[in-house]
């Protein structure tokens, strides 16, 4: 399982340890990664995505899961997150003739 936000796309980051004397090491930044259930509006049903910190706050800002999948990148989404944008558009395009 790769360690990268399926909303955002963020993944690990390369940098330096510095010690006091001033070498410099390699190391990894690992995102901070949840495993969080998500509620879709236009769908009616839940899904399970691996998501960073930073964007569920992100999410609750923009008002929810399919306002921020609309705004999206679809370089950024996973597979699983495009597949579900697709879904929230269908359903959307479906409603706005009827309404």
């Amino acid at each position: 399982m790769s360690r990268r936000c399926e909303l955002t796309g963020v993944g690990p980051m390369v940098g330096h340890n510095v010690s006091h004397s001033n070498i410099k090491t390699k190391r990894r930044f690992l995102p901070a990664l949840q495993p969080v259930t998500l509620q879709s509006d236009a769908l009616g049903q839940s899904f399970k995505l691996r998501v960073r910190n930073a964007a569920l706050r992100t999410l609750d800002f923009k008002g929810g899961l399919d306002v921020f999948l609309l705004k999206a990148r679809d370089e950024d989404l996973s597979a699983r997150a495009l597949k579900i944008k697709r879904q929230v558009k269908a359903k959307l395009a479906e409603q706005a003739p009827a309404a």
